[in-house]
């Protein structure tokens, strides 16, 4: 068994969700033992698992099809996830949705991040297998490091007493950015940081005014800065998610692994997953965030940060090799099935 795995335009979304999962699955493949080759004109495969949604994504998938290969989409995109990110994208929402529909029903099977995902799929009426498999999380990367955290709080000017809340995604409405903010301006006596980019042409004037004019406890790092987020947080405390109702929550799974309280808006993108008071904190409006952080940050209510660990254990890229061979030879053996 062998698998094209193929990502169009890296460059441009590299840093992107879509592109650290298609490097993750890379390397869940290798820790799996699938053989696999990125190159789209080695024509000796079996399998394509396809991550992207242009045009040489289509043309690359007909390819296929005419060779008589299986093909495997990764559904990574949904009409509603579009919405509320760019300028003009709840007016573009629509014809995505058509497109992508073209693109899916072409698969044999589709493998989307999250059960939530998974529904919305089956409510545009696709009628194929649908797997659910989470991008995965690198637990390596998230070691105890001394380093790491010295670094973290020398680089933003942290004293020994300060605390802080960590947020991470594209500078998009929907990821929870401006309640990020919100909640930022209830508790002053914190420090907030919200590890994100995307080109301030493209995103909506209420977000880059937000960018520009924010409370002082609030700091926007370069995403170059990244590596930093990777500190363990046992002095910076604690984490939070707080995307809209339609976010499939996969920043969050870089959250996870840090030594930190967490915290995420009660929806759908976290269920079963994450259960509050368990793994995590769900709130429902910004006085809600603000008290659960605070009485999280002083020791208030029962730490959650072992569980939240075992969850990202369960979401670890050797996990999601194994899931995803398993999906190839049910797809091959003509098995698959939801």
């Amino acid at each position: 068994m062998k698998v094209l795995l193929y990502f169009e335009g890296q460059n441009a979304i590299s840093k992107s969700g879509i592109g650290r999962a298609f490097n993750h699955q890379c390397r869940a493949l290798e820790s799996a033992g699938v053989e696999y080759t990125t190159d789209p004109w080695d024509e000796d495969y079996d399998i394509l698992h396809i991550n992207t949604c242009y045009m040489n994504s289509d043309a690359i998938v007909r390819n296929a099809r005419d060779r008589g290969k299986k093909v495997i989409y990764h559904a990574h995109s949904t009409e509603e996830d579009f919405r509320d990110s760019f300028t003009f994208s709840n007016a573009l929402a629509p014809g995505v949705k058509k497109w992508l529909m073209h693109l899916y029903t072409q698969a044999d099977a589709l493998i989307t991040p999250t059960p939530y995902s998974k529904k919305l799929l089956m409510g545009y009426g696709i009628d194929l297998p649908i797997y659910p498999i989470s991008n995965g999380v690198d637990l390596k990367r998230y070691q105890p490091d001394e380093s790491k955290i010295t670094a973290f709080r020398k680089y933003f000017s942290l004293q020994p007493a300060d605390k802080v809340v960590l947020g991470v995604g594209l500078f998009f409405q929907r990821k929870g950015l401006l309640d990020f903010v919100e909640v930022a301006k209830k508790l002053p006596q914190y420090k907030f940081i919200w590890f994100g980019s995307v080109s301030k042409v493209i995103i909506p004037p209420k977000i880059n005014e937000v960018l520009e004019h924010h409370p002082d406890n609030v700091i926007f790092p370069d995403m170059s800065r990244e590596p930093l987020l990777r500190a363990p947080t046992a002095t910076q405390t604690a984490s939070s998610s707080l995307p809209m109702k339609r976010q499939k929550g996969l920043s969050y799974l870089r959250l996870l692994p840090l030594d930190s309280r967490s915290l995420v808006r009660d929806i759908g993108a976290f269920d079963p997953w994450l259960v509050s008071g368990k793994n995590c904190y769900k709130g429902i409006d910004n006085d809600q965030f603000a008290e659960l952080i605070e009485n999280s940050i002083e020791g208030k209510i029962p730490d959650t940060k072992e569980e939240g660990y075992h969850t990202a254990e369960e979401r670890s890229i050797e996990g999601v090799g194994q899931q995803l061979k398993q999906v190839y030879e049910d797809v091959l053996n003509g098995t698959a099935h939801n």
